[in-house]
């Protein structure tokens, strides 16, 4: 009788040693494939493997994410959710709706991240106040990017005005040189879009126009004027523009074939990642005008079946928000922490003036979400208000017709 009560103790003794050494399993789906972000997500990768867990990596490539929604939208409607995704903005919140997130606010009340996150942030992570994804980082959206051989080379220094802009891309253009690297992508329209509309509605006319959709600034003689200056910046790409990646439009600024290019600041990891420095091989400045874009990297848990994948998503979302990843990922990336406690001692210059700008910004209200980075807006609106932009950069469309376009697709979008 002792040795059959011993042995039932062994066995179930042996089986809670295998249930507490199972290791942690995570499938990530996301969107980062170019140099400086591959570079990035394997900082996490290593991170999780260190911690004895197993990544199934399911990248899918197209810098805007469109492509991963459609393949993520499959494996959920099929009962086959990935572990963890990169989602962000109001996206989170859509699929909360749908049901298939699942609640991470045991790991986030360990950790204490409502104390390290700042409130504006830690909001978008959070469906109905409980946590449901992990921020990752702070891009800057509205950034200009430049050679600093070519501006040098042609007597040109960053602009500071939209007009200043102007002619130092006329100035370019006489001297062979393309003005604007940019890839004729959706996404990409509505970036460059987006920071031109900052600089000439202001912060509060952006806000009213892209966070809260008011009709009356929607058809502004300032939004005429936004797109006027979107018409000029067609006119400062190159002809083989359409379909470009964009790191591609990175690259052209690296070798000189471009001088500017507007982007969020991952551009400035594919930079780095070429081993570049910032304030001698390139610059950086905000685009003309005040405030501040931000667009947050975050990874949204979905419900999955199996002890292995919730361990794996506890993890994961425990490294995310770690200081050691915070600051390691986005010295790869380009951005900022989203940890208001990480030292930014090891980062450049770039990312010191991102950060001190966002705190200028936060404390004088002109600290915006990006519409174009899925910020701002739900899908319906920021794909109406995006089809009209790229509509009028690919076409001869008037302005004023743009605007009225724009108006209407908004509104029918509700």
């Amino acid at each position: 009788m002792k040795r059959t009560a011993f042995a039932a103790v062994s066995a179930l003794a042996f089986m809670a040693s295998n249930v507490a050494v199972a290791e942690p399993q995570a499938e990530v789906l996301h969107w980062w494939t170019s140099g400086g972000e591959a570079k990035s997500v394997a900082v996490l990768q290593e991170e999780f493997a260190a911690n004895g867990g197993t990544w199934t990596d399911m990248p899918v490539a197209g810098g805007g994410g469109d492509a991963a929604m459609t393949a993520l939208r499959a494996r959920v409607l099929s009962g086959n959710a990935p572990t963890a995704v990169q989602l962000k903005g109001p996206a989170i919140q859509e699929w909360y709706e749908e049901g298939v997130l699942a609640d991470i606010s045991s790991v986030a009340e360990a950790n204490g991240w409502a104390d390290v996150l700042p409130e504006s942030i830690a909001n978008h992570m959070k469906c109905e106040g409980t946590w449901c994804a992990a921020p990752v980082n702070v891009h800057r959206i509205d950034w200009i990017w430049a050679n600093a051989d070519v501006l040098e080379a042609n007597g040109i220094t960053m602009p500071t005005s939209w007009d200043e802009f102007n002619a130092a891309a006329e100035k370019l253009q006489a001297a062979g040189v393309i003005p604007l690297a940019h890839g004729g992508q959706a996404w990409q329209d509505a970036t460059v879009f987006e920071a031109v509309a900052l600089g000439i509605l202001g912060p509060d006319g952006f806000k009213k126009a892209f966070v809260d959709l008011d009709p009356e600034t929607l058809t502004s003689d300032g939004m005429v004027a936004v797109f006027d200056q979107m018409r000029k910046m067609r006119g400062y790409v190159d002809d083989n523009f359409s379909g470009r990646d964009w790191n591609l439009a990175t690259a052209m600024v690296m070798n000189g074939e471009a001088a500017f290019q507007i982007m969020g600041d991952w551009a400035k990891g594919e930079f780095l990642a070429a081993g570049k420095k910032p304030g001698e091989d390139f610059l950086c400045q905000s685009t003309p005008g005040d405030g501040f874009l931000y667009n947050v990297d975050s990874f949204a848990m979905f419900n999955v079946d199996g002890d292995d994948k919730k361990a794996g998503q506890d993890l994961l979302a425990e490294l995310i928000v770690g200081q050691n990843f915070q600051k390691v990922f986005n010295l790869n990336k380009g951005s900022i922490p989203a940890r208001v406690d990480v030292a930014l001692d090891e980062f450049d210059s770039c990312a010191h003036t991102s950060s001190e700008d966002m705190n200028a910004s936060s404390a004088n209200g002109s600290l915006l979400p990006s519409y174009a980075h899925g910020m701002a807006l739900r899908g319906a609106q920021a794909g109406a208000i995006t089809d009209v932009v790229t509509a009028h950069f690919n076409s001869d469309m008037s302005s004023a017709d743009a605007v009225q376009m724009l108006a209407d697709a908004v509104a029918n979008s509700m």
